[in-house]
This record gives structure tokens, sequence and C-alpha cells, in this order.
């Protein structure tokens, strides 16, 4: 390893740059793939549990974990279809639109401590990613406009409206962390949360615990996730903006959203969750062990801190992924005009407020060291106390399970005969 690290070194710094970040860029498209099959089955499964049915099961053997591949060689295969009247160059590039701009911010995520290949050295990560994801709103416009159907352009207009207002509030609550982090960097602001849970951005203070939660709320929007999902109407009973796409236009839609539910979620872990981190401050450790101050690497300590670093971000991402399934699943679809008032007269006046006062709060607190050090452990032990009240209310949701509806009324049925290959 330390070998092929030294020819590495002694290639040229352009050569180095252009095989690192291509790399990268294939690696995150891999990526891509997997995490959009990866999140439709997740989210088939987890309605599946909610609704008590079993959803995939047959496709692949165990749980139908093939069921988005078969989806996949589906949509390839199908005929891809533009309706008569439809701009053609635009509706083809309505899918592209959508989709580049969430595969570009994979790009500045910060993996862990040495893949982070743009974050690292990029000191306007944050604006670059909220950059991107303000782009999709244009193939949601374009998608619509193109089609030549008035209900491709109504779903279009309030899904622009809603992505395009739940922006601020989620800028605001963004703004909270960076000021407390005092830079744009990813990387810089995931290095400050290594020691410990109790460095987490998260418990710095009452108003960054705030911005969490309405950060959380405005990426269901951004994300056209329920009960946000206006791009769909009950009285209209189409798909909205992409209702004329098929085969892997269509599919590109799906990829670009499951690609922005994950991006949100990782953005929310890096400002406040500890990054790469865990909670106890080992990885910190690891990563301090794995460079001697001679400049000598450790590679063993160096793979393996990348490796647990990496897992655990990306696991900690799809952890907020499932809390938003969960949430499709719970909740009912709201009307645009009450998306629109909780934004404008309900989420955009707190974001405010609370803006102005982490920055009162970081004033007071600048000569009080020992007092915020109390406030971030009490915040500590109440979201501690968060986790362990969803972990209890998913626990009694198994447990209770055979007394649910359908047990009950059809008590022949179940528990329901296991599937072949399942």
């Amino acid at each position: 390893m330390q070998a092929m690290y030294d020819l590495y070194m002694t290639w040229p710094v352009w050569l180095r740059e252009l095989a690192i970040k291509g790399a990268f860029a294939g690696a995150a498209m891999g990526f891509v793939s997997l995490l959009a099959m990866f999140s439709i089955w997740l989210e088939r499964k987890v309605s599946g549990d909610i609704q008590n049915r079993m959803g995939p099961m047959r496709v692949g053997g165990w749980h139908g974990w093939a069921q988005s591949m078969a989806d996949g060689i589906k949509l390839i295969s199908k005929e891809d279809l533009i309706p008569t009247g439809a701009d053609h160059l635009l509706f083809r590039l309505a899918p592209y639109l959508a989709f580049v701009p969430v595969y570009a911010a994979f790009m500045v995520l910060p993996w862990s401590r040495d893949l982070s290949v743009l974050s690292g050295s990029w000191n306007v990560g944050i604006f670059f990613i909220l950059a991107m994801l303000g782009l999709e709103v244009l193939g949601v416009i374009i998608a619509g406009w193109a089609s030549n159907n008035k209900w491709s352009i109504y779903g279009a207009m309030r899904e622009a409206c809603q992505m395009v207002s739940y922006e601020i509030p989620l800028g605001l609550a963004i703004i909270c962390a960076v000021m407390v982090a005092g830079t744009l960097n990813f990387t810089t602001i995931s290095l400050q949360q290594g020691a410990g849970l109790h460095v987490w951005k998260l418990f710095h203070d009452p108003f960054n615990f705030i911005a969490f939660i309405l950060y959380f709320v405005a990426a269901l929007a951004s994300c056209k996730r329920a009960p946000f999902d206006l791009p769909e109407s009950e009285s209209e009973l189409v798909a909205g903006f992409h209702t004329e796409y098929s085969g892997m236009r269509f599919g590109f839609f799906f990829f670009a959203e499951y690609a922005g539910m994950f991006i949100v979620s990782a953005i929310q872990v890096c400002l406040w969750l500890g990054a790469w981190y865990d909670p106890f401050g080992i990885i910190a450790g690891m990563e301090a062990a794995s460079r001697g101050t001679d400049g000598t690497i450790n590679w063993p300590m160096l793979l393996g801190a990348n490796g647990l670093g990496l897992a655990l971000f990306i696991g900690k991402s799809f952890l907020l992924v499932w809390v938003q399934i969960w949430i499709r699943w719970t909740l009912p679809r709201i009307r645009i005009d009450q998306v629109l008032y909780a934004c404008v007269k309900v989420m955009l006046p707190i974001a405010v407020v609370n803006l102005m006062a982490a920055a009162v709060y970081m004033w007071l607190m600048e000569d009080l060291p020992t007092v915020r050090f109390g406030v971030q452990i009490g915040l500590m032990v109440v979201g501690v106390g968060v986790v362990l009240l969803m972990v209890a209310t998913v626990i009694r949701g198994i447990l209770l399970r055979p007394t649910a509806t359908a047990y009950v009324m059809f008590p022949n049925k179940y528990p329901l005969h296991k599937l072949p290959g399942a």
C-alpha cells in the first residue's frame, strides 16, 4: 500500500487531480444507481410494514431484494413515448435537468476524512449544494410545460411554487449551523464534531436544535415528499409533471427524487449529526493514530477509520431517509394553500426569529463557556431521549402487530405463509 501511494505521489499534480476526481465521479454514479434501487425497495418494504402487508417478496429471493432491478430492466425495455404536440427538445431535456444537479451535489459531500474529494478544499461547498438543488426546479417546470398536458403543467407549477418557497426557511436553518461553525466548508464543519456527541452542532444551543427540525420539514417539501407531494392531486388522478413520461426518462425523475432525499439527509448529518464521526470519539482517535508525527501512515488504522466513517455517514443519512419514508406512509397529503400557509406564515417567521435568537445567544455566551457546556449536555440528554422514544415507538408497533385490524378480522389468514423462495 505504501509503495502504491509513493508511486501515486510521483505523478504530476494535474494527473493526480484528474485520476482521483475521475474515479470519484464514476464511484458516485454507481452509488447513485444503487442508492435509487435500494431506496425504492426500502420504500416498498417500509410501506408494507406500516400497512400490515409484506411488500416485494418473490423477485430475487430474500424479501424481494431484486425487485428494483427488475423494475429497472422493465423501464429500459419500455417504449420511449413523446406526446403529440409536445416540445421534443425540452421534453427530452427535462429529466436530465432534474437528475444532473443532484448527481453533481454528491461530489462535494464529505464521506469521511480522506474521501472528501472536493469538500476538503472547497470553501463554498454548502452554497454549491444549495445551488444544485435549486436547479432541480427547472427540470420540474420544463417537464410540465413541454408535455402539452394541462394537468402536467398544473402539477409542475404547484411543485415549483412549493420548492422555491421552502428553500427560504431551509437556507435560514442552515445559516444557524454555519454561523456556529464559521465556515461553509463541509469538511471543516465535520472535523469540528469529532470529539463526541456533546460537540455535535445539534446540541450546541437550543436554536440549532430548532433549526434541525425546521430544516427537516423544509427538506421534505424540497424533495416533494409527503405530506408535501403536490405534483399529484387527488382530483386530477395523474402523476403531475411526469405524467407523460415513460421508460428511462420516467426513471430519471425517480432517480433524482431518491438521490435528493439522500442529499438533504447527508447535509443534515454533516451540519448537525457529527458527519462521519461516532458519538464516542472513537473514529477521531483512529484518525489521529493513523498518521505519525514523522509523516508516516499507519495504513490499517487509516483504512479502518475511513471505512468505519463512510459506513456511519451512509448509515446516519439512511436513517433520516427512513424517517422521511415513515412520514410519507403516516401523514395525509395537504392542499397547496395549506402548504404555502405553513411556509410563509409559520415556518418563515419561526426561522427568522430563530436565526436572530441564535446570533444573540452566541454573543451572550461568548464569555460563559461553563454555561454553554451545561446547555450542550442538557440538549444532548433531550436528544438521546427523543431517539429512544422513537425506537420505543417502533418496538411497540412491532409488538402490537398481532392485535392489528387485519389479524382480528381475518384470523384464519394470519400469519401469512412463507412465499416460495422468499
